[in-house]
């Protein structure tokens, strides 16, 4: 079950994260890998934070923030 709510969590994260960095909207699939990717990249840097994020909103917010952070890497390397 922890593994079903992991895995909507990262969609929806990566959906957010997309509509964020006015992305032109990706697949299902591809924002589920940016949001999961992103949950690990927010959950290193809450942590370097020192925060931490609790409940289902605030691990929402810990992805989608990771997630935004990815995104706007694959941004920075692809103009180059």
């Amino acid at each position: 079950m922890q593994l079903i709510w992991f895995l909507a969590i990262g969609a929806t994260a990566g959906w957010l994260a997309d509509l964020i960095m006015q992305g032109r909207g990706g697949s299902l699939l591809l924002n589920l890998l940016i949001g999961v990717v992103g949950a690990v990249i927010g959950g290193f840097l809450f942590s370097a934070l020192g925060l931490s994020a609790h409940g289902l909103l605030g691990n929402l917010i810990m992805a989608t923030s990771g997630a935004v952070v990815l995104l706007f890497l694959i941004n920075l390397f692809k103009r180059r």
